[in-house]
């Protein structure tokens, strides 16, 4: 079944000892993220769903269980019961379909869950997605249902909204660090680079710090172009014991590590508005798996709901010491095939943030980039890629560690 695990559980290094085999992800694909009124929730699904089973060479009746991940269906289209529905669109019945919610989270921990079950061997081949289909509403439902990844009793109810929450934090790096607005704004720039070089992102389009300093102040300091649109999109993976991976695809990528932690749930009560305490906690777990550290890793996506959100993202991984991540983006070393290529794909800002889909998406993009791939935005000799998702403003976080195959 493989080799023994000793992982941490908590902060308390709780260990446990558990028997995994190696798990490949043999195919991966999405739709392009953006505005798709003229394509249905169910419609985005069944199109990722299709691509992705054509990437890794297996038709319908090979999967052998399916888990996708939505955060507000039933606020955005009324539609609940997705597990299920999926199913049935895809026609992979009577498989077992489960749904799974962490807010923003959701598509990572869908991811999680799928890898666990074959790496235990109940499995040998899932399929695992996100979908979210959050143009159908107005703007002001939409922050509605996002805000409920917050503390509903706490922070919605009383008018916090998510870009005033991470803007609390926004205010407290730039005090305790000096840093400067301009820097988060680079963030921005070097993403919209990335996402201008993918075909499948919601804004192909470069822009300058000038344009994001002057695109308007949504929650001081964040500005407009600070932060991730509202999107409509699906991403799917196909996940295969690795014995078995090349029986399908000539280019399996291997998961190294699947992390998760827990922090809580309202801003209020952390410990450190600088950093995701969940982050560093799961990224600590996920190097110790894969007995690997930060310098290893070629590219990664993160999660850049905001442009604040990927500076604390690179240093609670351990990419940059905390409160260099800031000056670091601003000076180019995280730009593609710099010291650390970060957000190849446009990341949440320029690819889009359709919220359930955007954890399974980053897969899709490392596994493209591990495979030699992603052509204009290719980060040369990728061999060890990265992905962190967050639900809400930090209460989870699910990272996961891939190599390119032999």
């Amino acid at each position: 079944m493989g080799k023994k695990w000793e992982i941490e559980k908590n902060d308390c290094e709780r260990l446990v000892g558990f028997n995994v085999r190696k798990v490949s992800v043999i195919g991966a694909a999405y739709t392009k993220f953006g505005e798709h009124w003229e394509k249905s929730f169910r419609e985005l699904a069944v199109e990722a769903g299709v691509k992705a089973l054509e990437n890794a060479g297996v038709e319908g009746k090979d999967i052998q269980a399916l888990y996708g991940a939505s955060m507000a269906s039933g606020t955005f289209i009324g539609q609940e019961h997705v597990g299920a529905l999926l199913a049935d669109q895809m026609g992979l019945n009577p498989i077992p379909a489960i749904r799974c919610e962490a807010a923003c989270a959701s598509g990572g921990v869908a991811f999680r869950q799928a890898y666990l079950a074959v790496a235990s061997g109940a499995y040998d081949i899932v399929a695992v997605g996100g979908v979210e289909k959050m143009t159908d509403v107005s703007v002001e439902e939409a922050a509605t249902a996002l805000g409920g990844a917050g503390d509903q009793e706490w922070e919605l109810f009383y008018g916090a909204t998510f870009p005033s929450i991470y803007a609390l934090m926004a205010r407290k790096y730039l005090h305790d660090f000096n840093a400067k607005e301009e820097d988060f704004a680079a963030v921005a720039v070097k993403n919209h680079y990335n996402g201008a070089r993918n075909p499948l992102a919601q804004y192909q389009k470069e822009i300058t710090i000038e344009e994001v300093m002057n695109s308007g102040y949504i929650a001081t300091p964040l500005k407009l172009l600070d932060c991730s649109p509202i999107t409509d999109g699906a991403a799917v993976a196909i996940l295969c014991a690795s014995e078995l991976a090349k029986k399908y695809s000539d280019l399996p990528i291997e998961i190294l590590a699947s992390a998760q932690a827990s922090d809580t749930l309202a801003l209020a009560s952390r410990h450190c508005l600088t950093e995701l305490h969940a982050t560093k906690i799961a990224a600590r777990e996920a190097f110790k798996q894969a007995k690997l550290e930060p310098k290893n890793v070629d590219v990664v996506e993160v999660h850049d709901c905001f442009t604040n959100a990927e500076v604390m993202a690179i240093e609670d991984i351990g990419f940059f010491e905390k409160g260099k991540g800031a000056k670091a983006t601003s000076d180019g070393a995280t730009a593609l095939n710099a010291q650390i290529s970060v957000n190849t794909s446009g990341g949440l800002k320029s690819c889009g943030h359709p919220v359930a889909a955007t954890g399974i998406k980053q897969v899709c993009e490392i596994v493209e980039q591990l495979r030699g791939g992603a052509k204009q935005r290719q980060v040369s000799n990728a061999e060890i890629g990265m992905t962190h998702n967050v639900g809400g403003s930090g209460a989870t976080a699910v990272i996961h560690l891939f190599k390119r195959g032999d």
